[in-house]
């Protein structure tokens, strides 16, 4: 069995601080874990479904989705994360690259920039280039673009798994990352054609 502090390839390892902030002291692995999170990230779809409309391109939406994700699970959820890691950016940087990306959408939206998937693709790469939080960025990443297409486009979510568990090796989750890195680079095509534009 892996312990909690194992992770599968491309994601954010947690420093030991971040290990602190888990509300369950008797999760040992991995599986655990995962498990937690997610029915933590189940209650959080639910809490989505049930909000009333509003403007979901705001740093305050992008919070409270990932402590309603999460804050079952870790103490820090919902907070911008302090230290350094594998991907994303300097923490100083968060909030402003945030606001920026945020703009961006809004703009992308009222001018249809970009077609629906592509706008809500970009605005997914963005949001895990950033990494806004400790762990849970792709999964928050995922839930906030399928939000922005049916809110600012009235568009049907991104069937992002097809299937599959992205939490956990396997081709499609291969696929997702190697998609993301290749938007890293900026060559957007891989992964618009992962979501299907």
């Amino acid at each position: 069995m892996s312990g909690v502090a194992d992770e599968p390839d491309g994601a954010t390892p947690l420093d030991p601080d971040e290990r602190e902030g888990l509300r369950f002291r008797h999760v040992t692995t991995r599986g655990e874990l995962n498990e937690l999170e997610q029915a933590n990230v189940q209650a959080g779809l639910l809490w989505l479904s049930r909000r009333r409309n509003s403007d979901v391109l705001n740093e305050h939406f992008m919070r409270e989705l990932h402590r309603r994700m999460f804050g079952a699970v870790w103490r820090w959820a919902g907070a911008f994360r302090r230290s350094e890691k594998n991907i994303g950016i300097d923490p100083l940087h968060i909030a402003v690259e945030l606001h920026t990306l945020l703009d961006d959408a809004r703009y992308w939206s009222a001018h249809r920039t970009y077609t629906p998937l592509e706008a809500a693709a970009r605005f997914h790469h963005r949001l895990v280039a950033i990494h806004l939080f400790a762990n849970g960025n792709g999964r928050h990443a995922r839930i906030a673009a399928d939000t922005y297409l049916k809110e600012c486009f009235g568009h049907p979510p991104i069937d992002w798994a097809a299937g599959h568990d992205l939490l956990h090796t396997s081709e499609r989750r291969n696929a997702y990352i190697a998609a993301l890195r290749a938007a890293d680079k900026g060559e957007y095509g891989t992964l618009l054609k992962f979501v299907g534009a």
